[in-house]
């Protein structure tokens, strides 16, 4: 289970609940200069589930997990990770953590197995036998320098040190950036095995929409620091509609009024024309907001459930790419 809003928090210095609750974040806030990174996060992210955080390049993914990681410490509100504050307790809660970034950051002048040996260093759990079977599954030469590796090689190496100590928690920046198709899938599919095999929780920070609706069952969106959506997947997809509409004297007054907080049937996000049609993405229910634009002569043609990427660029009022 994750809830993640971005409304304002009253008791943002106050201890954030544990329980079962492996991630909990409570009013995080964090400023760099005059830039807001991130403004009023709360996130609770419960054993088992694969959290997809999603979000342009530059919308906070990565100042997130970098306050998760304890690299930074919150300005304002509580981040706990295993009930622990990161920042203040590095050692009990990164031997817990499996982190994969996006530039990897691999010491080039080591082997892949200097590199394995030298990782396991750090982790008592260190599974070796798998370290091996990882590496001969993605065909890395123990003898071979890092610096040696091909992108993809490269890519695949930092999943196997990420995940060889079997860690409780998985946090993946942009695991599959910089990565041709192949190599892509490859590394995915990796990462789903052992959440498959091991029931894993992991943070799954990506810009590409495709790769979190594969990877995850719950979804947070987030856009300039602040949580804007969140939920289980499938929820969030009942619950946005694609409806298309021939446009009746008084649309633009009803989408209006739709699209105001707390309307009654539902929201409408975003609306767009194309050939004398209205195509409306709403959250609510379908057939109320169907009705009110019947009552204002709008003609309905068709509705069905949005797509992912028309939720994300609704809700960030960006009808381009991510």
């Amino acid at each position: 289970m994750i809830h993640a809003v971005a409304t304002s928090h009253a008791n943002a210095g106050a201890e954030p609940r544990a329980g079962d609750s492996v991630v909990v974040v409570e009013g995080l806030s964090r400023r760099f200069g005059d830039k807001t990174a991130l403004h009023e996060v709360d996130l609770v992210l419960e054993r088992g589930v694969v959290l997809g955080l999603v979000g342009k390049n530059g919308a906070g993914k990565t100042t997130l997990i970098q306050h998760l990681l304890g690299l930074l410490r919150a300005q304002r509100g509580c981040v706990r990770v295993f009930g622990l504050d990161p920042a203040a307790e590095p050692a009990a809660v990164l031997g817990r953590i499996g982190y994969l970034a996006e530039d990897r950051g691999l010491p080039g002048w080591m082997t892949v197995g200097e590199l394995m040996r030298y990782t396991a260093a750090f982790y008592p759990r260190w599974d070796a036998d798998y370290a091996t079977r990882l590496c001969d599954d993605f065909q890395l030469d123990p003898r071979q320098k890092i610096r040696t590796l091909s992108r993809g090689q490269h890519a695949r190496a930092a999943l196997v040190a990420a995940l060889a100590h079997r860690p409780e928690l998985l946090l993946l920046d942009e695991p599959s950036s910089g990565l041709d198709p192949v190599v892509r899938r490859d590394v995915l599919e990796a990462i789903l095995h052992t959440v498959a095999e091991e029931g894993r929780t992991v943070l799954f920070s990506s810009h590409l929409l495709d790769e979190v609706e594969r990877m995850s069952d719950h979804l947070a969106l987030i856009d300039g620091g602040r949580i804007l959506l969140a939920g289980g997947l499938e929820e969030i997809r009942e619950r946005h509609w694609r409806i298309t509409v021939r446009a009746g004297g008084a649309l633009e007054v009803v989408v209006k009024r739709l699209a105001a907080p707390g309307a009654s049937a539902g929201r409408v996000l975003a609306a767009r024309e194309a050939l004398g049609e209205q195509t409306l993405i709403c959250e609510g229910d379908c057939d109320a907001i169907a009705a009110e634009l019947r009552q204002a002569g709008c003609e309905c043609l068709a509705h069905s459930p949005a797509s992912l990427d028309e939720i994300f660029f609704a809700r960030t009022g960006n009808d381009g790419g991510t």
